[in-house]
């Protein structure tokens, strides 16, 4: 018998009212876990009014007992890493070492918020005119919220609440309904480091509850990271509505490779680049151009490929996991096909694969494709499966020319021996994010997550001295002291600069 996932509300697991749910599956099994419930009108209302309510303390409890706050959970998030990871696995189908590093990297976020004092710090200057000083101050917006996805359900709620509760906000988190064990375990580890009532609230649903929260009065920004869809939806629908908006969305990430490159580091590279987590990463590889006898490599890429093999979350020896619902193992089976009916050269094909003894599992081994063209649809759309497709080029230029032609700009990376061919790549591509003989650059924390053109709609990132930015407002005062005794002034308003 499956089991309901409660409410979060006021640092209290709470049993919604609501008689509508969400069944969460175990990707592997398809055995129900739990059921999600669709959080009620009255129950987002309190949701957000008691993060109001919490806002007005929390905003002015001193940066540095913020930052501790933030201390003590970094070390319980550490405590706990395993269990959050194996929490995670089983909802999202990742293996087990995957799962790690979706916990880890939110704990370096979670390490950075602990570090926020220096990244709030204003400026000043004296005697902008005669006795005259200026000074800046960053104060909180209030309460934000966030979307957050069902691929990295630890990860990405890290990147979002942490953060903007250590610039003196509250915060209310809607995570993936496809996997909300793994935030809920993080909120109720956020409560037993000492966060106050209100601070954190988490509501569950589906498109009703994340209106609610794009368009409530008392919402002051939205993070989210999503689809390209519901990502242009939701920041069209919080700007309307004069909030702050920060959505990460849609991805196609190129590799470039040249001929010059390491061929065995580029085989590997490519290998867990293109079909780890199951290709279910906005950052993963999902297209790469081989450049001149680069091209060569297609059928030692094909066999390396067809030796990686998916599995259940504790097997050792599985390279990743299923996709995480049938729709999303039938949405890129049909892209595997239509790839194919496009005149796509299917060197593997991964459509038919099983796990012995999970045959309710949502697989889909390993695919490549070669002779792939800009025009067709396994190239246009983000498979978000492990799938890979390959294109030939002559060039660096028409390589280039491929790369800055694509709608979206979140990662792309180069493998090259060459200085002058890396640095002219890394200045021209139009793409935020860029390795150089690295497949996936996500920077760390201290940096922005900084994809560009139709990954992403805002005007800051997320983490890092952007994020502080996003989650904050600043405030300019000018002022001046008189003597005690000065004469009478007429009604001129200007300030003398001389």
């Amino acid at each position: 018998m499956s089991r309901r996932v409660p409410l979060f509300l006021n640092n209290q697991c709470i049993d919604s009212d609501s008689q509508e749910t969400i069944p969460v599956t175990n990707p592997a099994t398809g055995q129900i876990i739990s059921d999600v419930p669709c959080t009620t009108p009255s129950e987002m209302e309190q949701a957000v009014a008691d993060a109001k309510t919490a806002f007005q303390s929390w905003r002015n409890v001193a940066v540095p007992e913020r930052s501790r706050l933030m201390l003590r959970y970094q070390a319980l998030l550490k405590e706990h890493h395993d269990e959050l990871a194996e929490i995670l696995s089983q909802e999202t189908g990742k293996v087990f070492e995957d799962a790690k590093g979706d916990v880890w990297r939110g704990i370096e976020v979670v390490e950075q918020a602990a570090n926020v004092a220096p990244m709030l710090m204003g400026e000043s200057v004296e005697n902008v005119a005669a006795g005259i000083d200026t000074v800046s101050y960053v104060q909180p917006l209030g309460v934000c919220a966030g979307i957050t996805p069902f691929n990295f359900p630890a990860m990405i709620p890290l990147w979002m609440f942490p953060l903007a509760i250590a610039c003196g906000n509250t915060f209310i988190l809607k995570p993936s309904e496809q996997d909300p064990h793994a935030p809920m375990r993080l909120a109720e580890l956020f409560r037993e480091a000492g966060a106050p009532d209100g601070v954190l609230q988490v509501v569950h649903g589906a498109k009703e509850q994340v209106d609610t929260l794009l368009t409530h009065d008392d919402i002051k920004s939205v993070s989210f990271v999503g689809s390209v869809r519901v990502g242009q939806h939701v920041y069209r629908t919080a700007t309307d509505h004069l909030k702050r908006a920060q959505c990460f969305a849609g991805a196609k990430n190129h590799m470039v490779v040249m001929p010059d490159a390491n061929k065995q580091q580029v085989i590997n590279n490519i290998v867990g680049a293109s079909v780890g987590a199951a290709g279910q990463r906005c950052m993963a590889i999902s297209v790469v151009l081989l450049v001149g006898e680069a091209r060569q490599w297609l059928p030692e890429i094909r066999d390396a490929l067809a030796k990686v093999r998916p599995g259940a979350w504790d097997d050792k020896d599985a390279a990743y996991g299923p996709v995480i619902s049938p729709q999303a193992r039938q949405r890129v089976l049909d892209l595997i096909a239509q790839g194919k009916t496009e005149g796509a050269q299917c060197l593997l094909d991964g459509s038919d694969c099983t796990v012995e003894g999970y045959p309710n599992g949502n697989w889909v081994g390993p695919t490549l494709f070669s002779g792939v063209t800009p025009e067709m649809t396994i190239y246009k759309e983000e498979i978000f499966g492990p799938v890979l497709c390959c294109m030939e080029v002559d060039s660096f230029d028409e390589a280039l020319a491929v790369v800055n032609n694509s709608p979206y700009g979140n990662g792309t990376s180069i493998f090259t021996d060459s200085g002058a061919i890396a640095r002219r790549y890394r200045h021209e591509v139009e793409v935020g994010q860029v390795g150089i003989n690295i497949p996936i650059p996500v920077p760390l924390p201290f940096f922005s997550f900084t994809g560009w053109k139709g990954s992403f709609y805002g005007d800051q990132h997320a983490y890092g001295k952007q994020a502080v930015r996003f989650y904050t407002e600043t405030k300019t005062v000018t002022s001046r002291w008189f003597e005690p005794s000065v004469q009478a002034g007429g009604p001129n308003m200007t300030i003398n600069l001389k």
